[in-house]
């Protein structure tokens, strides 16, 4: 079984280096996700983004009963449409039928493309007064004729779902500062299928590949504040395969098909694909298959574990989402927020 070795610098100025840090394999939790881990090449686990987010609906189905059984508070979510795009109507049907599976309270407010910036912005405020109302999402993007920057600030932050406010933004950030009331679905959920597929992350080498504010900079944000080493990536990057190549964990957000190389990978690191792009086909009735930043058929000859595309991160970030508005409903009934998993669960 591979094991990874680190060399790293640590300390606010660097002054230690650990070498030769030896990582523990990556296993199945069979308590956690049964199915979650599968052998897709000699040496190289497949991490089940639908199976581990499987079991955090089934987590936050029982919970929002027990939340509801005892304090007489169901989860809330409200979901702001604007105009008829597929793919904006697709996410948003996903995420309501994901809400409905849960128990979760729905409300869908749908608008024309004629809307204005004021008539969303009086649908928001509304939200923010209704006490059945817990999580406010606005389906992006938005007209053009409407700043998303002032239609998104007007949602309270307790009720700020997708995590992405100035307050919840700088919580996630400070060190022993409180804890955000909720995190960016997709950096929560790439932490997630890395803590419940057993991989360790504190004093890993974490490569960041995308510096986006809703993905890359706040999972750097995430793994930093558990003990990681990060570097963030991005298109200014002098060259990005030497970082690569130095990474235990690779976290791939640059929205560019297959960019990332096998011979970019250091043997044995652990590859989180978050990017989802089309690809001509001529075998795919679709004319197009989905791929993502990294070309999986040469990274699994490297990687000890990765993420497919799809079916890895795209099914965590609904699995967040309603864990988020639990929390938000949490906080409302007085209670803590129910936090990311900390450490892996050893054997």
């Amino acid at each position: 079984m591979r094991r990874f070795r680190l060399a790293v610098v640590t300390g606010s100025l660097g002054a230690s280096v650990l070498a030769g840090f030896a990582h523990r394999p990556v296993v199945c939790q069979e308590s956690v996700a049964p199915v979650a881990c599968s052998m897709v090449a000699p040496g190289c686990r497949l991490i089940d983004g639908k199976a581990i987010a499987a079991q955090i609906r089934k987590e936050v189905k029982e919970q929002s009963a027990d939340l509801l059984r005892e304090t007489g508070v169901q989860p809330g979510l409200a979901v702001v449409l604007v105009g008829d795009r597929t793919d904006s109507s697709t996410y948003v049907r996903m995420k309501k039928r994901a809400a409905d599976e849960v128990g979760f309270h729905s409300v869908d407010c749908k608008f024309t493309e004629r809307v204005t910036e004021q008539e969303l912005i009086e649908c928001i405020r509304s939200l923010n007064a209704d006490a059945k109302v817990h999580g406010i999402l606005v389906q992006l993007p938005l007209p053009r004729h409407i700043n998303e920057a002032r239609v998104l600030e007007e949602i309270r932050v307790d009720k700020d779902v997708d995590g992405f406010s100035a307050a919840n933004i700088g919580n996630m950030c400070l060190r022993g500062g409180k804890p955000p009331l909720a995190v960016p679905c997709t950096p929560a959920g790439c932490v997630e299928l890395l803590q419940r597929s057993n991989i360790e992350v504190r004093g890993k080498d974490v490569v960041v590949l995308g510096r986006s504010n809703i993905v890359g900079m706040p999972v750097a944000h995430l793994l930093q504040s558990m003990d990681a080493t990060v570097t963030v990536c991005h298109s200014r990057t002098v060259d990005l395969p030497s970082h690569v190549r130095r990474a235990d964990i690779v976290i791939a957000a640059i929205g560019n098909a297959e960019m990332v190389k096998g011979d970019w990978l250091k043997p044995g690191c652990v590859v989180i694909d978050v990017g989802v792009n089309s690809k001509p086909s001529s075998t795919d009735k679709r004319g197009y298959v989905l791929v993502g930043d990294v070309d999986f058929e040469e990274a699994i000859q490297k990687a000890s574990a990765i993420t497919p595309v799809p079916g890895g991160v795209g099914p965590m970030t609904i699995a967040m989402l309603l864990k988020n508005t639990l929390n938000l409903a949490r906080h409302s009934a007085g209670l803590a927020r129910l936090p990311l998993r900390s450490t892996p669960t050893r054997h």
